[in-house]
């Protein structure tokens, strides 16, 4: 058995240390249990590494409350997915794009869709007028869906589907896809977006009010904790509260109240919080500001892992542990000097991966102006693969643990991440979701986001904060021509593959099976999945499904502040 951890190196006896005692015993005994046991690191000039670093009675990695990590041997474990997002124009068009990140090495798949599939309204939609296939692909029936992943095999390669408003329906549509080609959803392994709450806060794509829209989430989470084991049927989202203006510790805070306002929704539906807990999972911005973006992701493994053992009586462990993709931060990019990206998103990948990220997303050097393209996403990727395979920082788990810098910032964040999380707690009078939902109605979210946008910008403009390229280093060479675009004549396909679909479906079916939606929408106690995989089997859109529901629930006009 060769195993190593050390604190200022000290004796070893055959690779493991002669002392066992305290919070190094626990690790070394979770070490030994771990896939990666007989595993050996060494730099590029001989020096044995060891698996982990630190003192006798120091926080260790794969042990309470994980700051170093979910996993004893982290990388040496596993490596994280390499989890490229794609998506635009129709539906085999996209699907094309998954299969060259597939050959490429791409360990996992993750979807966008456009504005219109976002907001619950068709391709075929006056609304929809110049926006189809344009940030995302086009999905309006379950025939896109079926196109959309056409010869992958659903049962082994983990999907992860950014939607949240109509998560529910798309949900279903995939569901039913995989079922009709012989995949039981016991054995769909992936990710579905749905975080709702964040959509008020941040992003603005929503469609109901906030209360109907969490009916939704929660019959999604119910239905996969029953039914479908390897599935997370919600990725609590800070990457796009960052993306909006936040600080590290507001992306934190306003991230975890949501994951505990989820958590409460579901308690509320009858489930047992160790039944769900370890289905949830985070996504988190992977911003530029290095040795910041590891202490956030460290700090927020903490404070995740306390508040569900302490405030909801978890006991599973899995369910303290807090697992997270991130992307790089698409806010950072420049369309100025754009070569300057490849730096960004390489900083920034790194900062995810000394953070400790199960999973990774880094940006393409040309999405400040254009949808990536082929040849951006493959250099994207082969950023994550030189991290993984040549700088060997998989071989130590949290490798920065212990920098009295990064500690420092770790606790700093900590503080600051609590006390928002206490004030968000007593404005819903001890409950996170009502505090959440209250703190939504009042704009309170919104104003601190938008406050430290502000802050940001007006140093950036100041001269402050430096931009490569924008505010500093300027040049004039003028920023190249988009390669990757979207053309009317691929919206006019995607409603040409609608039209023909409105007009080989069973029109009857489809009303029995929206009147059907509509009934159990009527009654919250029922869960809407089964409703809405028939409405899908029937070929009824996306957004049929939403205008039906809407009938029920109302649309959600934000209030003018």
């Amino acid at each position: 058995m060769t195993l190593g951890v050390a604190a200022g190196r000290p004796e070893v006896a055959g690779g493991i240390h002669v002392t066992h005692h305290g919070k190094r015993s626990q690790w070394i005994e979770a070490y030994e249990n771990s896939p990666a046991a007989l595993s050996r690191g060494a730099t590029q000039s001989g020096v044995t590494l060891d698996a982990v670093y630190g003192s006798d009675e120091g926080e260790y990695p794969g042990l309470f409350p994980y700051t170093r990590g979910i996993h004893p041997a982290m990388y040496r474990s596993k490596l994280w997915t390499m989890r490229m997002f794609a998506g635009f124009g129709t539906a085999p068009e996209t699907n094309q794009r998954f299969r060259d990140i597939i050959a490429a090495g791409g360990t996992g798949i993750s979807t966008a869709y456009d504005m219109p599939t976002l907001l619950g309204i068709d391709s075929d939609d006056a609304r929809a007028l110049g926006e189809v296939g344009r940030c995302g692909v086009a999905v309006d029936t379950i025939d896109d869906i079926a196109d959309l992943y056409d010869g992958l095999d659903l049962s082994t390669i983990t999907t992860s589907m950014t939607i949240n408003a109509p998560a529910a329906a798309i949900f279903a549509m995939f569901i039913a896809n995989a079922e009709d080609h012989g995949v039981a959803r016991a054995q769909l392994g992936g990710t579905l977006q749905n975080d709702i709450l964040k959509e008020y806060q941040a992003q603005h794509e929503y469609v109901f009010p906030p209360r109907p829209s969490l009916r939704l989430v929660r019959d999604t989470i119910v239905f996969a904790t029953r039914e479908m084991p390897r599935w997370h049927p919600l990725s609590i989202s800070g990457y796009h509260i960052r993306e909006a203006g936040s600080t590290a510790a507001q992306e934190v805070a306003f991230t975890l109240a949501n994951g505990f306002a989820y958590v409460e929704l579901a308690r509320r539906a009858g489930l047992a919080v160790d039944l769900f807990a370890p289905q949830l999972s985070f996504f988190f911005n992977a911003h530029i500001d290095f040795f910041e973006e590891v202490a956030k992701y460290r700090c927020a493994r903490r404070i995740w892992a306390t508040w569900m053992r302490e405030h909801y009586g978890a006991m599973d462990e899995r369910s303290w542990q807090l697992r997270f993709h991130a992307q790089t931060a698409g806010v950072s990019l420049t369309a100025q000097q754009p070569d300057n990206n490849h730096a960004r998103t390489a900083i920034e990948a790194l900062a995810a991966v000394m953070g400790g990220a199960q999973s990774l997303h880094t940006n393409s050097f040309d999405e400040a102006w254009t949808l990536p393209s082929a040849d951006a996403a493959r250099v994207a990727l082969r950023t994550q693969q030189v991290i993984a395979y040549e700088t060997n920082v998989t071989q130590v788990a949290d490798p920065l643990g212990g920098s009295w810098f990064v500690e420092s910032l770790t606790d700093q964040l900590h503080h600051d991440a609590s006390q928002l999380l206490e004030e968000i707690c007593e404005m819903g009078g001890g409950s996170m979701l009502e505090g959440c939902l209250l703190a939504i109605d009042n704009g309170w979210f919104e104003g601190h986001i938008a406050d430290s946008a502000y802050v940001h910008e007006r140093a950036v403009q100041r001269g402050e904060r430096i931009i490569v390229g924008v505010n500093a280093f300027i040049d004039d060479a003028p920023a190249p021509a988009p390669v990757n675009q979207t053309n009317a004549e691929g919206e006019n396909e995607q409603r040409r593959r609608l039209a023909r679909v409105r007009g080989e479906r069973s029109d009857d079916e489809v009303r029995r099976a929206l009147e059907e939606l509509a009934t159990d929408a009527r009654d919250s106690t029922v869960n809407l999945m089964p409703a809405l995989m028939n409405a899908a089997r029937a070929h009824a859109t996306v957004g049929e499904m939403m205008s039906t529901m809407a009938e029920v629930f109302g649309r959600y006009h934000a209030a003018l502040r």
